[in-house]
């Protein structure tokens, strides 16, 4: 009985520590760059901070800085519903091509490797100095055009007086030039998604094909009662990251406000104030993604 413990601890007990110590980094982790920075923009949001030398003054204002943001600027509401559209038309586009793109790398042809490689190449470039890099110099673009600009042959002025001269309806001009423009980003922004679809495909077993096959089943059939039925863990996994990678994206307006207000505008309290509520819509809205699309998840035993 007595070699089953060792200092006093049975085996279970011991098995536990052993998750808590390797859980510590994670749990120190969150502690100190989640909750506590967390706690820290509600106070600051509530508040109204003046930076000093050596420090800063917080003045406890209650909701002012929350009014502020949603009945006095005449900005945060507009950019704010305007993300929310872009966001459904970016990871929808996003999904579809990273599914189609999947599903071409999955085949077999010459150079499958190397394609394979090119796709992941955004996820080298978008990440860390690049990143930044690019960060930076698109606010520079901005604050010297004023607006978000095109780059490649055609500016998006060039590219709207175009599609005018060929006949298309004004109604449908600004929708186009803005599906041209974010090619290059949904592809950029598929990188992950593309890889996860294809684990899934390679996941999925080939004798399940091979029965609808001999059932007479078409491929067209084949995809619709096999492919995406066992894909849709991944699908929800997609749309997940897809969502939260959008919100917190360089690019994105929002952040754009919300800087721009912390460092000239009305302040770092409004500004947090206005971070708070996009980051609980945020939460809601993925929330209630999983929820809704988890009731046609379908998950393969």
């Amino acid at each position: 009985m007595r070699r089953g413990r060792r200092f006093g601890l049975s085996l279970t007990s011991k098995m536990s520590m052993y998750g808590y110590v390797f859980a510590l980094p994670f749990i120190v982790g969150f502690i100190l760059f989640f909750l506590y920075p967390m706690v820290q923009s509600v106070i600051f949001s509530v508040s109204d901070l003046v930076i000093r030398r050596g420090g800063y003054d917080l003045e406890y204002v209650g909701l002012s800085n929350y009014r502020y943001a949603l009945f006095v600027d005449d900005k945060y509401v507009r950019v704010l519903v305007e993300t929310l559209g872009k966001m459904l038309g970016d990871v929808g586009a996003v999904l579809i091509f990273s599914l189609f793109a999947a599903s071409l790398l999955n085949s077999r042809f010459k150079g499958r490797t190397l394609v394979r490689v090119i796709f992941l190449l955004p996820v080298i470039f978008g990440s860390g100095v690049i990143m930044r890099i690019e960060e930076a110099d698109y606010r520079n673009q901005v604050l010297v055009m004023g607006t978000e600009v095109g780059t490649g042959v055609f500016s998006r002025e060039a590219l709207a007086g175009f599609l005018m001269q060929i006949g298309i309806p004004e109604t449908m001009l600004e929708y186009i030039v803005n599906v041209v423009y974010g090619i290059p980003r949904i592809i950029r922004a598929s990188a992950i998604q593309i890889l996860i679809f294809l684990a899934g495909f390679q996941s999925i077993p080939k004798s399940l094909y091979e029965s609808a096959d001999v059932e007479g089943a078409t491929r067209w059939e084949s995809f619709w009662k096999i492919t995406f039925p066992l894909l849709s863990p991944l699908i929800l996994t997609n749309i997940v990251y897809s969502t939260v990678d959008f919100f917190g994206s360089p690019r994105n307006e929002m952040i754009e406000k919300i800087r721009a207000t912390a460092f000239g505008g009305a302040g770092y309290g409004v500004s947090t104030a206005m971070a708070f509520m996009y980051f609980a819509l945020v939460s809601f809205l993925i929330t209630v993604i999983v929820v809704v699309v988890s009731r046609w998840v379908f998950y393969h035993e």
